[in-house]
């Protein structure tokens, strides 16, 4: 079991387990638990560490889904399975980063960068499918919204 970080140097090892992808519930119910001194210097570190960490799993999500989607051939399965993961992912990404040990203001922000995130993908995937003469494209974009979180 993960223990609750409460200090920076803690924080940085669950930090590095989340970015692992290790062990997703744990570090969750870990993150969630935690507490951290917001104070100069302290909180500046701890944004920008939590940050990376959030920006490497985004990253890592949109790759996955590109290799997914151009593996996919057009298969429509394998489309909507491609945006149901990134999705999930988004959704996880957004539940994590409403950590009570952030100030309100920082939770705020922070969920709005992934929300943000989201709905450009979803922007872009709907971009792309007016491409798709057929409206099959079009209709799945729509209708499996990556920024449904």
């Amino acid at each position: 079991m993960i223990q609750p970080p409460r200090t920076y140097s803690e924080w940085v090892n669950v930090l590095a387990v989340f970015k692992d992808r290790t062990n997703d519930s744990e570090v969750l119910t870990a993150m969630r638990s935690g507490t951290i001194e917001w104070q100069s210097g302290v909180a500046e570190r701890f944004s920008k560490k939590l940050i990376d960490s959030f920006n490497f799993r985004m990253n890592a999500a949109t790759d996955k889904f590109q290799k997914e989607i151009s593996r996919s051939q057009g298969r429509e399965s394998d489309i909507v399975q491609a945006i149901l993961s990134l999705r999930k992912e988004f959704r996880f990404l957004a539940e994590a980063i409403d950590l009570p040990a952030l100030p309100d203001r920082e939770r705020q922000h922070y969920a709005g960068l992934i929300a943000e995130q989201a709905d450009l993908i979803q922007r872009s995937l709907e971009d792309s499918a007016k491409k798709d003469r057929s409206g099959k494209l079009s209709s799945i974009v729509r209708n499996h919204k990556v920024n449904a979180l």
